[in-house]
């Protein structure tokens, strides 16, 4: 199989670096944050300006790319500046919407495409532990359209979304894969009450109560009690979009220690120079790889079906979360104590590492998996 990626995928890769380092650097990202917000709307706008959005998707969908791949260059970039904007949920929410959305519907895509519109993904409940199927939201007829009563946590921008995609039970048991329904549901509709509040890595995130919340009947995406399938295809590009982030903050990470061992003297000459410092940078050279390894794998498995996407994508979440811990573990030891000042960025890559092992389920679950 070759892995070499397309022109177009290496001129995105490289504008969108390149981009990174000249607009959105430690600094600039830092504030942005911190913000109130959480994120930049402006940045939002300019990298939507370069077309990332687009490259999510299809033609069909409005995009120019939406291969496996595609998401991979993006989200590795995105990784290494540790970007905030929230272009995980744009995945997520437009993958869904292409694979089951109405003409209405998919019209939100071409939006976020532009950079116009905003959009979350309000899956998890409190106490469902990354189980997909687990979903105690419920919707229920009401006229003509529908009524939804729950609780989602962890919503990424939520506060600052335009739509959420809502999952809820239009019928079965609180774990029954059949029976999950998905809602496209205006932010500020009547009974929606958003409870923001800071994510320890950087911007933000909520818990969303909905209390009898009224929608037309085609807020209904696809149909009724088959949202299960859709959610499985959107959050496997998700999980793509994570483990290709994870693979960009590491090589940072490796890089930042790389320096710091080259730099840093005692004893006259630099640390990098003693052999035991050297070992254990070894290893975390052959861990980065094997992670660069499991999320190609993952790229290019998930645009198939079946039991073997789900396992490359599980390998993958599971290499990342396992990795991605030992990586900012060493990073931060092989540079001492300043590595754990807010100042030096490498802390903040550090966090960002071990958030991504709790985003779409952590290592245990995958492995479990």
């Amino acid at each position: 199989m070759n892995f070499q990626h397309t022109d177009d995928r290496r001129m995105l890769a490289d504008s969108l670096n390149r981009f990174v380092v000249e607009q959105y650097g430690f600094e600039a990202r830092d504030r942005i944050a911190r913000s109130d917000e959480g994120f930049s709307r402006d940045m939002w706008q300019r990298f939507c300006e370069l077309g990332i959005v687009g490259a999510f998707f299809d033609e069909a969908a409005g995009g120019f790319g939406g291969d496996g791949f595609d998401v991979a260059v993006v989200f590795e970039a995105l990784g290494r500046g540790l970007v905030v904007e929230p272009f995980l949920d744009a995945l997520i929410v437009g993958r869904a919407l292409a694979h089951a959305g109405n003409d209405t519907q998919r019209a939100i895509i071409a939006k976020m495409i532009d950079g116009a519109a905003i959009a979350s993904f309000a899956h998890d409940e409190p106490g469902s532990h990354y189980e997909l199927a687990r979903v105690s939201t419920r919707a229920t007829r009401h006229g003509d359209g529908w009524k939804l009563n729950g609780a989602k946590g962890v919503v990424q921008q939520a506060g600052h979304a335009d739509v959420l995609l809502v999952s809820a039970r239009t019928s079965g048991g609180e774990y029954d894969t059949a029976g999950i329904s998905l809602f496209v549901v205006p932010r500020d509709a009547q009974g929606v009450s958003v409870r923001g509040h800071r994510k320890i890595d950087g911007g933000r995130v909520a818990e969303v109560s909905l209390d009898d919340v009224t929608l037309a009947a085609e807020a209904l995406v696809g149909n009724e009690g088959g949202g299960y399938a859709t959610l499985t295809h959107a959050i496997g590009y998700g999980l793509v979009a994570l483990a290709s982030e994870a693979v960009g903050a590491m090589d940072v990470a490796k890089e930042h220690t790389l320096e710091y061992l080259r730099t840093r003297k005692q004893f006259g000459v630099p640390i990098g120079a003693f052999q035991a410092l050297q070992h254990r940078m070894a290893d975390v050279l052959l861990e980065i790889e094997q992670a660069r390894s499991a999320a190609i794998n993952a790229a290019a498995a998930v645009g198939e079906a079946g039991v073997a996407r789900e396992r490359a994508l599980s390998a993958a979440k599971y290499s990342i979360g396992r990795i991605g811990a030992r990586v900012a573990e060493e990073s931060i030891q092989l540079h001492g104590g300043i590595g754990m000042t807010w100042e030096l960025p490498l802390s903040h890559y550090a966090k960002r590492l071990v958030m991504i092992d709790h985003q779409l389920g952590d290592e245990d679950h995958h492995l479990a998996r």
